[in-house]
């Protein structure tokens, strides 16, 4: 498993684009796969808590049913301009779900002290993120020369050079 702490010692800038993007609206798009296969996108409060990214989920909610059973996902910046200028930021891994009473507890801990929310009893969903790639995309500025970025475990960051 690559946690969100291994990317971020390895592609430290990235890690600091993808994390204020998280930030900028404390909303992420994940997209999971139904039982019948088809793509599912709902939004998800991401949250970095002892190096892993990991999203909270309602308890039975059909996005954690989905992970439960194909745990492959793409977890995604929230997006409002269209001009692209806030970046556009995705993390494509798997999602283990999180039992361990220690660590769901420090979600809960890390949920309270950022929102001041937490769950009101042990009926919800954690899910670590096992990072299998990240892309950043920026089209603002320069559109001659969008800033295109890829990284992958034991791989160094990419900048991919898009000609129109």
């Amino acid at each position: 498993m690559t946690t969100w702490a291994e990317f971020e010692a390895t592609a430290p800038e990235l890690a600091a684009l993808g994390e204020a993007r998280f930030r900028a609206s404390g909303l992420a798009l994940v997209g999971t796969l139904r039982a019948n296969g088809w793509p599912r996108i709902t939004p998800v409060e991401p949250r970095l808590v002892d190096g892993e990214l990991q999203l909270g989920m309602m308890w039975q909610s059909l996005k954690a049913l989905d992970l439960l059973r194909d745990p492959r996902c793409t977890v995604h910046s929230t997006t409002s301009d269209k001009g692209g200028a806030e970046g556009d930021f995705k993390v494509y891994g798997t999602a283990e779900h999180v039992t361990d009473p220690a660590r769901r507890e420090r979600h809960c801990q890390v949920t309270e002290q950022e929102i001041g929310w937490r769950p009101a009893d042990d009926e919800f969903h954690v899910f670590s993120i096992d990072v299998r790639e990240v892309a950043y995309a920026l089209f603002a500025g320069d559109e001659d020369d969008p800033k295109i970025y890829s990284w992958r475990p034991g791989g160094d960051l990419r900048r991919l050079h898009v000609r129109s």
